[in-house]
């Protein structure tokens, strides 16, 4: 114990060198944008100037690395405070609401947020040289860890091809995998070998989350999705609130709303017609359930919003700006 806090002390300075310099490619390449989606597969970069609202959203399996400010991430009733020096790693796809709470002009909030693939996550722990040990029953499928130089330093690689876009195809993917295997390498390595491996407990109750985010307008079968998992009922009870920090019934909840408030907001249906596509069979239960969620009746809510998509439309020229603007406020694809 005294050895690791000896050496954190020591890597303490060149890792604070890292992150400003990480942070220093993030500013450059956003300008005054707000985000970025680059050329790299997955990669997109934030930057923000004022603590943000609660915005519910979904991770999919990524690592969120803030260069400068601090987030807080909901998952359920479990809260995830960060900022420079700790990342954010998500496992599976999970809904969440995710909040920037520390930000100003002088400093904003910035952030280095790739997506992984899971995929090559399978590759790679198929090798012969990499050893990840079996995760804890009941691993939940987002976790911060502490950054380390060789993390941040791959993710500063990263940052470096966006300037090379002829080395992007190539050297894009090579770095992609090597974030990956620092992951494995990590204190939060067993999380994703969890979800990749197949058998795995954590892997089979994924199983069950793929199935509800593809069905949840469907009636809530519990025994149905203890037979997709191949687990039986009270042990696939438990796993998924391991994995998820929710029940099946609050997850198909959240599906549920978030489905609605875009079919609201994009395709222009009113409340209870979008409560009733979702799998809604009463229409003050769905408009009590979606004001505890966001805060704002259904159709006060979608008012709202419309209003922010027009401002912001106003602001960046584009066609289809409106229209992107909707999606990305109905199904939360502002990650960061």
């Amino acid at each position: 114990m005294v050895k690791l806090r000896n050496r954190n002390e020591v890597n303490a300075p060149k890792l604070f060198q890292l992150l400003t310099e990480l942070r220093s490619k993030i500013s450059n390449s956003l300008g005054t944008s707000g985000e970025r989606a680059t050329g790299i597969l997955g990669l997109t970069l934030y930057r923000c100037t004022a603590p943000t609202a609660p915005n519910p959203c979904t991770y999919q399996p990524s690592l969120l690395v803030i260069a400068q400010g601090r987030k807080r991430v909901d998952l359920g009733r479990t809260s995830y405070v960060f900022g420079q020096s700790r990342f954010l790693l998500t496992s599976v796809e999970l809904p969440i609401v995710s909040q920037v709470v520390t930000a100003s002009e002088e400093a904003p909030y910035l952030a280095f947020f790739l997506k992984l693939n899971i995929a090559t996550v399978r590759e790679i722990l198929n090798t012969a040289e990499v050893h990840v040990p079996e995760s804890p029953i009941g691993t939940r499928g987002m976790a911060i860890g502490e950054a380390t130089i060789e993390l941040v330093r791959s993710c500063s690689r990263m940052m470096d091809i966006l300037d090379a876009p002829q080395d992007i195809p190539f050297l894009g993917k090579l770095i992609h995998r090597e974030i990956i295997y620092r992951l494995l390498q990590g204190t939060q390595g067993a999380r994703l070998r969890a979800i990749a491996t197949l058998g795995d407990q954590s892997h089979r109750t994924e199983k069950a989350v793929a199935w509800l985010r593809e069905n949840y307008e469907k009636p809530l079968r519990v025994e149905q999705l203890a037979t997709i998992a191949g687990m039986g009922r009270s042990t696939l009870h438990h796993h998924f609130r391991g994995l998820t920090a929710m029940s099946p019934l609050q997850f198909q909840k959240q599906l549920r709303l978030r489905a609605a408030r875009q079919r609201m907001l994009v395709d222009g249906l009113d409340a209870a017609s979008a409560a009733f596509e979702v799998g809604y069979e009463s229409a003050s239960q769905f408009n009590r359930e979606y004001r505890r969620f966001f805060g704002k009746p259904p159709m006060r809510d979608i008012q709202a919003l419309r209003l922010a998509n027009e401002a912001s439309s106003l602001m960046a020229p584009g066609k289809d700006r409106t229209l992107k603007s909707k999606r990305s406020a109905a199904n939360g694809t502002r990650q960061s």
